[in-house]
């Protein structure tokens, strides 16, 4: 089992954060995704709070990966499993949201997966990077939609 673990720290609150934790469709426009897929999607909320149960299918290049919501904790924690990926089997994420006494946030995002085999090694580094790439991309984005005072 292989595992990654990423932390990015933002200006933004929890309640900053989830509704773009929540609503997949903003997942393209904050992090290295570049497109919700949404005939490959389902139980997806229209009003942007998708549920546990969902599948969220996301496309990275030419990759597809699904992911099915499996908790929420409300402005605190989402966690996810794999729905559909043909590199990763048993794969499970959490996102926690730590606020700290300043007012800034803590993105903890982190997992567990099997690779393919043969595919560990370079799933090490890639998984390792774009994960922390997706919290830090989350953080900024955040950042300045709260400063700003837009939501999502």
């Amino acid at each position: 089992m292989q595992s990654y673990d990423a932390t990015a720290t933002t200006t933004a609150s929890p309640a900053d954060i989830w509704p773009l934790l929540a609503d997949a469709r903003t997942w393209p426009v904050w992090s290295i995704v570049d497109a919700l897929v949404t005939e490959r999607s389902s139980g997806l909320d229209p009003d942007g709070n998708d549920p546990v149960g969902a599948v969220r299918a996301f496309r990275t290049g030419r990759v597809v990966t699904g992911e099915r919501i499996t908790g929420l904790d409300v402005g605190n924690r989402l966690t996810y499993e794999d729905a559909f990926s043909w590199v990763l089997r048993n794969y499970s994420a959490v996102i926690d949201l730590v606020p700290a006494p300043d007012g800034r946030t803590t993105i903890h995002w982190y997992g567990t997966y099997t690779a393919r085999w043969g595919l560990g090694w370079l799933l090490q580094r890639t998984m390792r990077r774009a994960m922390q790439q997706m919290a830090d991309g989350l953080a900024a984005y955040a950042a300045v939609q709260s400063s700003s005072g837009k939501t999502v």
